[in-house]
């Protein structure tokens, strides 16, 4: 069963790679994906229910991946959002904890552990 993932992240290589990833690893699909807030919002509003996990990244072309997960926090219980980052500092994991992300994860450190929590989640 493949699942669905929006993608939220404004570097295209970085993008690329993930997109892969998702693919082989968790065999998701990647139903979506933004380079800013704004078209991440929009994306959002307009498939509400066309993604079982977002994947967020905090620094943006436009705006902020805080924004993101703001607007997330009316998406259905059975939908996750992931903050994917390099800046996953004790604060910024607990300013996206209080906007309601269900993980954290720095891109640099724990990439094996964002990919154990993906497969696990959207199983």
């Amino acid at each position: 069963m493949e699942r669905s993932v929006f993608l939220v992240e404004d570097n295209q290589r970085i993008r690329q790679h993930l997109s892969s990833a998702l693919e082989e690893l968790i065999s998701a699909q990647v139903a979506g994906t933004a380079e800013s807030e704004a078209e991440a919002c929009e994306w959002l509003a307009s498939h509400p229910a066309q993604w079982q996990l977002a994947v967020v990244d905090l620094f943006l072309k436009q705006g902020s991946g805080l924004g993101v997960l703001a607007f997330c926090a009316r998406r259905a219980s059975s939908q996750r959002v992931v903050m994917l980052t390099n800046f996953a500092t004790a604060d910024t994991r607990a300013r996206c904890r209080q906007l309601g992300a269900d993980a954290i994860f720095d891109k640099s450190t724990e990439l094996d552990d964002f990919f154990r929590y993906c497969a696990d989640r959207t199983a």
